[in-house]
């Protein structure tokens, strides 16, 4: 876990935030309440955690099993989604403890939802994680992939498609990263636009604490802010 961070400190990082994130929303012509500002709440301990919920955080996410099992009953009421690579040995373990899974990265992986959620009685959101970058170091379907990925999990039971998400690759330019997140939100608008069974397409997933202001302005209607609301943490 990181150093636990101060009230004081946690409360600056989050007024810098908040700033940041209702620039980018007046640049793009948007409110408060057309994007989710999460906080990936990695190695944040759950006393931290609860003072950012009790500030006006309503999302938090996590990208390890083992620390969302364990936090999971210590939080309070808030919105939980998993944000990270999530092997399928592990979808029992965050399947009745998350609404949202936004990195459903194959469609093993989706199967395995599939069996957990209806084995549960419940419906599991999920996003599809898009490898914008084509990278071989990150998982997700492949561009060209993606609309024939959301129609073929958009059949299994117990899923529903809430739309995309992606991490681009670290760019050097402003320009460069809004290049990537403007293919993003084509992709995202045009497989909307099919209007695919199952498939309800209103979430877009992407730009975290260095740029979601401006992944915000290009179309972005969810950010996931780690970094920035708790400081520089230990991943170990």
């Amino acid at each position: 876990m990181m150093e636990k961070l101060s009230a004081k400190e946690f409360d600056l990082n989050f007024q810098n935030v908040c700033e940041k994130f209702n620039s980018a929303l007046q640049k793009a012509g948007k409110t408060a309440d057309d994007v989710i500002l999460l906080a990936a709440t990695k190695t944040v301990d759950t006393d931290t955690i609860n003072y950012a919920i009790s500030k006006g955080i309503n999302y938090v996410a996590e990208n390890r099993v083992q620390e969302l099992v364990a936090k999971h009953d210590k939080l309070s009421k808030v919105h939980e989604h998993f944000i990270g690579h999530l092997q399928t040995n592990k979808v029992k373990d965050v399947i009745d403890k998350v609404e949202l899974i936004q990195s459903v990265d194959s469609f093993k992986l989706a199967q395995e939802i599939s069996k957990q959620a209806v084995k549960h009685g419940l419906i599991m959101d999920i996003l599809l994680e898009i490898n914008i970058g084509e990278e071989e170091s990150k998982w997700g379907f492949e561009y060209s992939q993606a609309e024939e990925a959301v129609k073929n999990i958009s059949q299994l039971e117990g899923v529903r498609i809430r739309g995309l998400m992606t991490i681009p690759p670290i760019c050097e330019t402003e320009t460069e990263i809004r290049e990537y997140f403007r293919k993003m939100y084509k992709l995202f608008i045009d497989i909307s636009s099919k209007k695919i069974d199952n498939s309800y397409m209103d979430i877009l997933s992407m730009g975290m604490s260095d740029d979601f202001d401006i992944a915000i302005e290009e179309g972005a209607n969810l950010v996931r802010v780690g970094t920035a609301l708790f400081g520089k943490r230990n991943y170990l």
